[in-house]
């Protein structure tokens, strides 16, 4: 044996699990600072909310299809309202989210609303070690998958906990999006996976004026780079759309072209801003 060799790897393998806590810290202080702030904005309606309205969107919806009695897993759930939303349709829903402060608030209105939920409070790796279940949908959507380093992980975990003939059901920004300055004035960033990209700012999308300081640390990820990851981990690849409108009015310079449709007002329609996938594991595995 190389002690060498050896030594050196595990000099790595240390450095790469303090990275990952690194980042894992930060978000998780960065998403915990913005939970008060999210709820009472009018970007997430909670009084609409309160009062019976879905949180969940169109694209999703049609995905989604008939989730009575249906168990589902969604991941990266912020403070629940789609979690919710879902149980209010009647499915049997878990969620899951890094931030302990965004878990204990979905907790809280689950028990104000008499809804039936499961919420856990983990980051997605390590999921498999706090959940012994299998899930008819697994689904997670918009801002998601830009916090985590590793896709083949992220989808090695979502094939995990799908049933046999069970699907997951993704609703995304476009990764085109995530090459832009915040004023979409030019180009910033790649396209592809660099590396961590390590940013501080004032604010948050829901309320941009909130007196916060946040830090994240988030990785860009090309539609080939997860579509390939999805495959790689098992899944059947059954729909793969492109959307030339957000459901959400969270970028710079967003303009409401129909109800519950934003454009960026300098690239109007030429750019796509939302992308979804449906795939199914096999019935047989």
């Amino acid at each position: 044996m190389d002690v060498g060799r050896e030594e050196q790897r595990l000099e790595i393998y240390e450095k790469e699990i303090l990275n990952q806590m690194d980042y894992l810290d930060s978000n998780r202080q960065s998403w915990n600072s913005r939970v008060e702030v999210h709820m009472s904005s009018p970007f997430y309606r909670l009084d609409e909310f309160r009062n019976g309205r879905s949180s969940l969107m169109e694209t999703e919806l049609r995905l989604l299809g008939d989730v009575s009695g249906r168990s589902i897993l969604h991941l990266q759930c912020h403070f629940g309202q789609d979690t919710l939303s879902l149980a209010r349709m009647g499915a049997h829903v878990t969620g899951v989210d890094l931030s302990d402060v965004a878990i204990d608030k979905a907790r809280e209105l689950a028990a104000e609303l008499g809804l039936d939920a499961s919420f856990i409070n983990c980051d997605i790796y390590s999921l498999p070690e706090q959940l012994d279940k299998k899930f008819d949908i697994v689904y997670t959507s918009y801002g998601t998958i830009g916090w985590l380093p590793d896709i083949r992980r992220w989808a090695e975990v979502v094939s995990h906990f799908l049933k046999p003939g069970g699907k997951f059901v993704f609703v995304e920004f476009h990764p085109f999006v995530w090459m832009f300055d915040d004023d979409f004035t030019g180009i910033a960033y790649r396209y592809f996976n660099s590396g961590a990209i390590i940013e501080s700012r004032t604010g948050t999308y829901a309320d941009k004026q909130a007196p916060i300081e946040i830090t994240d640390v988030s990785w860009n990820h090309g539609l080939g780079e997860v579509i390939t990851a999805l495959i790689s981990g098992g899944l059947i690849l059954k729909e793969l759309r492109e959307y030339d409108y957000s459901h959400y009015d969270c970028f710079n310079h967003c303009v409401e072209y129909e109800k519950g449709r934003y454009r960026i007002q300098p690239m109007e329609d030429k750019i796509p801003l939302m992308y979804s996938i449906l795939c199914q594991k096999p019935d047989h595995v």
